[in-house]
């Protein structure tokens, strides 16, 4: 036992006697620059590495990002565990989907472990290093859903790939015909055609007393933009990477202290309300407060089918009139007259 402890102070006196006497020689000679190009010119120095990587992770600005978006509808990812796996819905539901249908133009398969956005999804970080990370996947014309093609213009473009309808109204998918089939409980333009409102195309223009706006020619549309709206700078938990609508920026061309400028919200609820009503009585939709509403599955008279489109679609844009205030009024007036006229 003894002779075994003396033999591993020995060792370890060995090991510890090499190890200092391994010193640094001297530096080598300089080596040449690297060739730059078929010409054979010499190269030049890259960007020092700390330097580049200061240009996000520098101050404040990731953190600032990070904090806001923490507070953001699509940090929380409500549905990805739902609608995040499946290749027909990642495009919008997961971050692992929207980025393969922006590189790819489709998602080829269920996703096994989707995740909620982040920064990567909608930014493609780390592949030069410097300010053009911060640039966009995507932020040209977007061809929606429904058949048609749509160009807001630059980051606007990127939120316009998933808030949009995804299927064209009614008389659209049917033309011509009397009635029109609803087969699915989950039928409509699906959550969140905000792009289709503020640009006014892709609901069904019931003819009625109230004329259609002609399309593109919302202000919100010629003066404003997604981002100068829900991503102006950050106050009270709206605007920046929130995108939670910002009273803010509203102010800088309406005096107003709320969002229901001029009365507009309060207005189009009211007719939102008087909708649903009447689409119960008609037996196209049933449902309550604390469940929620859905179709009724069946054939509807083409014009009910219509009514129930505009109606749950403008429910879903979720900003009561605010996106497009006139398209929306006769959207829905024209729908309530017909619904009181065709029984």
């Amino acid at each position: 036992m003894k002779t075994r402890f003396i033999f591993h102070i020995l060792l370890m006196t060995a090991v510890i006697f090499l190890a200092s006497c391994v010193k640094e020689g001297p530096a080598g000679l300089a080596g040449a620059d690297g060739a730059d190009g078929a010409d054979g010119t010499n190269g030049v120095d890259g960007q020092d590495g700390q330097v580049t990587c200061l240009v996000c992770h520098g101050g404040s600005a990731i953190s600032s990002a990070q904090f806001q978006y923490a507070a953001s509808v699509h940090k929380v990812g409500e549905f990805v565990g739902y609608a995040g796996g499946r290749s027909y819905c990642a495009e919008c539901h997961s971050s692992e989907g929207f980025i393969e249908f922006q590189t790819t133009g489709d998602v080829a398969s269920n996703i096994s472990m989707p995740s909620a956005f982040d920064c990567e999804t909608c930014h493609p970080l780390h592949t030069t290093f410097g300010y053009a990370d911060f640039g966009l996947r995507a932020d040209g014309p977007v061809e929606l859903k429904m058949g048609a093609t749509l160009d807001l213009g630059g980051a606007s473009n990127l939120c316009i790939n998933c808030h949009q309808s995804r299927r064209a109204e009614p008389n659209v998918t049917n033309p011509g015909e009397e009635t029109f089939a609803i087969t699915s409980t989950h039928y409509g333009p699906h959550h969140g055609a905000q792009a289709n409102v503020l640009a006014g195309i892709g609901f069904a223009e019931i003819a009625g007393s109230v004329d259609y706006p002609v399309q593109g020619t919302s202000k919100h549309l010629e003066q404003a933009s997604c981002t100068a709206c829900h991503m102006g700078d950050y106050v009270d938990g709206e605007g920046g990477h929130t995108w939670n609508p910002s009273l803010a920026s509203c102010q800088e061309c309406h005096a107003t202290t709320s969002f229901d400028y001029g009365g507009v919200q309060t207005d189009m609820e009211a007719k939102f309300h008087e909708l649903r009503e009447l689409l119960i009585a008609a037996g196209v939709v049933e449902g309550d407060d604390e469940h929620g509403y859905h179709p009724v599955v069946g054939t509807h008279p083409m014009v009910h089918a219509q009514a129930f489109f505009n109606w749950v679609g403008l429910e879903e844009d979720r900003s009561f009139g605010v996106h497009n205030p006139q398209y929306v009024n006769a959207l829905l007036t024209n729908s309530i007259d017909a619904m009181k006229v065709v029984k």
